[in-house]
């Protein structure tokens, strides 16, 4: 490639490429996709705006949907960016807000679930991974769905997902796995945001942590209308080089997760037709960041850097800079350049260490005040 032209093409083949060997084929979205507003009001003491959105993916009140959770900051004079991400245990689990609704989906095993069923007491249990207050106080929205509206995370659970009222074909090697599902929502979601005045649609943030890091990424690879993707400790299948057969491999992984040809790549890494470098410079130019934590071996920290590292090519092609590094940064120091990276002190965990440098990084390429802020 020497132009982006050629790039263009370079990237539709690659897309190809990551949906036949690795994600699978994700169905167009339904046209009859429509939104009910469930509830809306204020929150955190007047900081927020709360939104609670059902969007029925066929139209319909008893067809599929998943349900997104809203908070826009109270104090925004015009459109905001927004984060979107993902969440394990349903919208209540991210934070106390009391007036949360609690999700009727079936949810893995946690405090507060009993028997695949969110309970009161599921209120705010990853609260914190997910900072609400600290966001919105910095200028930006947040968005999240629950994964159980479109795919519970359990091998058993593809009966239950929405990929039987599809009727796509299981059997098919390109069959669309859970991670594809997962990032599927997650465009579905942005359809729904592109139509709140309050929302900037060209400033919309996906993100994810671990399985959805890998939803993340896909999400902002295939679909362009992300201003930003934010992967943390995404390990392969996310943003970790498959070549380094370290930690999390082919092997080990759930099927589940994945198109079923993806497994018949086990023990013969060097062959896939992709890598996640690869994967990463589908973002391009947009901007994207890669975190890893130094305890997190299984996410394999070395192979995300080099992944990143060699996503720059791409970027510096389209006249984007690159990864301002030429080796890992000390643990906790945050390259913030075009293409971002930071390894965090500490195990595998989404924590408050890890926003300040995503808030940072989306400061540096997006900026919360551009279009008017209050003070």
């Amino acid at each position: 490639m020497t132009d982006a032209r050629g790039w263009r093409k370079r990237r539709a083949e690659l897309v190809h490429l990551f949906e036949q060997s690795i994600y699978g084929v994700a169905p167009a979205p339904l046209r009859r996709q429509r939104y009910q507003l469930d509830e809306q009001g204020t929150a955190f003491g007047g900081l927020a705006l709360r939104r609670q959105v059902t969007i029925l993916l066929d139209g319909r009140r008893d067809g599929p949907q998943l349900r997104v959770l809203l908070y826009l900051p109270a104090r925004a004079t015009g459109r905001v960016p927004v984060f979107v991400g993902p969440n394990f245990h349903g919208n209540q689990a991210v934070n106390a807000d009391p007036a949360i609704a609690i999700t009727p989906s079936w949810v893995v095993p946690a405090t507060g679930i009993r028997k695949g069923s969110a309970t009161m007491q599921s209120r705010g249990i990853d609260a914190a991974e997910w900072p609400i207050e600290t966001i919105l106080e910095a200028g930006y929205g947040v968005a999240t769905y629950f994964t159980g509206d479109l795919y519970p995370d359990d091998e058993s659970k593809r009966g239950d997902s929405i990929q039987p009222y599809f009727r796509t074909n299981a059997s098919d090697p390109a069959h669309w796995g859970a991670v594809s599902v997962w990032a599927w929502g997650l465009s579905r979601v942005y359809d729904y945001l592109a139509t709140d005045r309050a929302v900037d649609p060209r400033r919309v943030i996906v993100f994810g942590h671990s399985r959805y890091g890998k939803a993340a990424l896909w999400a902002g690879a295939r679909d362009e209308r992300f201003a930003m993707v934010i992967a943390n400790d995404s390990g392969e299948g996310g943003a970790s080089l498959y070549r380094r057969n370290f930690g999390e491999t082919i092997r080990v992984m759930n099927n589940y997760w994945f198109a079923p040809r993806f497994k018949t790549w086990a023990g013969r890494e060097n062959e896939l037709p992709v890598d996640a470098h690869e994967l990463i410079a589908l973002v391009a130019p947009r901007p994207v960041y890669i975190a890893s934590a130094t305890e997190d071996w299984w996410s394999d920290p070395k192979g995300e850097f080099l992944a990143a590292k060699g996503a720059e090519g791409v970027y510096r092609l389209l006249g984007a800079g690159g990864l301002d590094s030429a080796v890992m940064p000390a643990p906790d120091r945050s390259i913030q350049s075009r293409i971002g990276y930071h390894v965090r002190t500490g195990p595998h965990a989404l924590t408050a260490s890890d926003w300040t440098h995503f808030l940072a990084f989306a400061d540096r390429w997006l900026g919360p005040r551009t279009t008017g802020w209050r003070e």
